[in-house]
């Protein structure tokens, strides 16, 4: 896949067919055509072990969607954003336009635990393509980490995330909503990723649900020896 990018090496064009569809298809009909022409390239079939069980994938694939949807409630903007000032009234009766802390802080907890929770179940993958991608989100935290401490949100040596209720209450809202909001920002990069994993589990479950000849179910997938190519 091509296309453009950004400074941050972000490629939309690819960003765009993971996200209508075209990722996976694009997957399921390599791996149909590799099957296909096997007797024809003379290439001598072999079973070949899925890296991960149909179970594993879908809960990662499941994991992921989680993600996306808590991260979504961040990016949204317009009259859905999280981060459109009320009406606070102080003491004294004065009216002030100020962030909505406690609706903030309850997406940003969601978004969190269910980012872990993704790392959590990626970790017991053996697919390299989902671990290259879990991988990239832990990079763009780290990456981020300094802005990401001063809106509250703290990242551990791992990539993995965590917020303080009590030091939330002092962040930086305006840089929060700047990381999550703005275009080629963290969460633009982390959405790619998340939708990497989603497509990625998709694709491998695909290959791991499939039945042997004498019609058992089987983790197995048929392969040729990837045609000597190294790929």
């Amino acid at each position: 896949m091509g296309g453009g990018s950004d400074l941050l090496g972000i490629n939309y064009s690819d960003y765009a067919t993971i996200r209508n569809g075209s990722y996976f298809k694009l997957l399921s009909a390599y791996y149909s055509k590799s099957d296909s022409t096997d007797s024809a390239t003379k290439v001598s079939p072999s079973i070949s072990t899925a890296k991960d069980d149909a179970k594993t994938l879908t809960r990662i694939e499941s994991a992921a969607e989680s993600t996306e949807k808590s991260l979504s409630k961040l990016t949204a903007t317009g009259k859905d954003s999280v981060f459109n000032k009320v009406e606070k009234t102080a003491e004294d009766g004065t009216k002030t336009q100020e962030y909505d802390r406690d609706a903030i802080y309850k997406a940003v907890k969601s978004y969190v635990d269910d980012y872990n929770s993704l790392l959590d179940r990626a970790d017991d993958s053996k697919t390299k393509s989902i671990l290259r991608a879990a991988n990239s989100l832990k990079s763009n935290a780290r990456a981020n980490e300094k802005t990401l401490e001063k809106a509250g949100i703290t990242v551990d040596a791992d990539g993995r995330l965590s917020v303080d209720e009590k030091s939330f209450e002092k962040a930086d809202m305006d840089k929060l909503k700047s990381l999550f909001t703005t275009h080629g920002s963290y969460a633009t990069q982390t959405n790619v990723d998340l939708l990497k994993i989603a497509s990625n589990a998709k694709s491998e479950a695909a290959k791991a649900n499939t039945y042997s000849k004498n019609g058992m179910y089987t983790y197995n997938y048929s392969t040729g020896d990837l045609y000597n190519s190294g790929i």
